[in-house]
């Protein structure tokens, strides 16, 4: 079954679970906004990450319109083609005519094909089927782990910047997702991390990033405190 849903791209990476805030400013995508509020609930479009180019904020949705000029004819070119169902759930219409909203990744999907004859571009979508894979329970033990470890390291091993992160999720898809948004990586890893075809593939590629992101900060003589707890984190 496809579904068509109206586009966002982003400069990031949306995760299934994961909540994300974004200022909507430009004006294809505060039409977008209007048309989801006039029709029936749940209000969902997907989230896309781009591929070439990069947003001038992380809320934003205007930066990132340079990559996407033109977007119809080179859609495929430069978006990832895999990526998040998202769902408004809240929305805040500002003064100047602009939207602040607070959406939430539902589920994965892969682009079939593009639609670039409206105000903004809306894509075929089919859903991708979330499996756990082999071994993912054992996995997902290492990946916790290490991923403590990586935070104590990138928060240059200051207590009072982890103690936040005291409870991960058991579920090994859950973890597998939030470990992927609160690492700091490149975007085409996050986009990888995304498309994988089970929580154990995720899981696996997650140990090894971590292992090489902690190895590369051990090198480093000092790291400012970052406090990953902050990431904004819902189970359902």
């Amino acid at each position: 079954m496809t579904e068509r849903l109206p586009l966002f791209p982003l400069g990031t990476v949306l995760y299934p679970g994961l909540v994300l805030p974004l200022s909507v400013f430009e004006e294809r995508y505060r039409q977008l906004v209007a048309d989801l509020l006039a029709g029936a609930e749940p209000y969902r479009f997907g989230v896309v990450a781009i591929r070439d180019g990069q947003e001038t904020a992380p809320t934003g949705v205007d930066g990132g319109n340079a990559a996407l000029a033109g977007l119809g004819a080179t859609a495929e070119r430069s978006l990832f083609d895999v990526g998040s169902v998202a769902e408004i759930a809240s929305v805040e219409k500002r003064p100047d005519g602009g939207y602040d909203l607070l959406v939430t990744g539902t589920t994965r999907f892969r682009t079939l094909s593009y639609d670039s004859s409206g105000p903004y571009l809306v894509a075929e979508t089919e859903p991708l089927a979330e499996e756990a894979g082999p071994e993912a329970g054992a996995l997902a033990q290492g990946v916790e782990r290490t991923f403590r470890a990586y935070q104590r390291r990138l928060a240059g091993a200051r207590e009072a910047s982890v103690a936040g992160v005291q409870e991960l999720p058991d579920d090994p898809m859950v973890l597998s997702y939030l470990v992927a948004a609160a690492s700091v990586l490149t975007m085409r890893d996050k986009q990888r991390l995304l498309a994988a075809d089970s929580a154990s593939t995720r899981l696996a590629a997650e140990l090894e990033l971590l292992r090489r992101e902690t190895a590369v900060l051990a090198k480093l003589p000092s790291l400012p405190a970052v406090e990953l707890a902050r990431q904004t984190f819902n189970p359902n």
